[in-house]
């Protein structure tokens, strides 16, 4: 919930699963992301390997972003906040926010990688 409230706190226009009333009930992906589509949101998932199949299969979408599991959701928010700003939409795009080692450095940054469809 931490990465909602940074989101909300930029001003996106964020609704969680548990909101929309479809938290913890067994919905199959590809009708998640169908009801995304159908109410024009982007999908946010830590659930990478599923959705990166469904893009994968040409299945239209408003967008899907993977993040991570990670202590810094703020840095995973910055980074997301600064692609988005450089972006027009993500209709039928998928992005994943994920951390990359910096050479000479134990310091790790977050980065956008972008997934081609078919």
């Amino acid at each position: 919930m931490d990465m909602v409230i940074e989101l909300r706190r930029l001003g996106y226009d964020v609704l969680t699963s548990q909101e929309a009333g479809q938290a913890n009930q067994g919905i199959p992906d590809q009708e998640v992301l169908a009801f995304g589509n159908q109410i024009e949101r982007i999908v946010i998932t830590l659930n990478r390997d599923d959705f990166i199949d469904l893009h994968h299969k040409g299945i239209s979408h408003q967008g899907i972003i993977i993040c991570k599991t990670d202590r810094d959701y703020t840095g995973q928010v910055q980074t997301l906040h600064l692609y988005l700003q450089q972006v027009e939409n993500l209709k039928n795009r998928l992005i994943r926010v994920k951390k990359q080692n910096q050479r000479k450095s134990s310091q790790q940054v977050f980065i956008i990688q972008e997934y081609k469809g078919n």
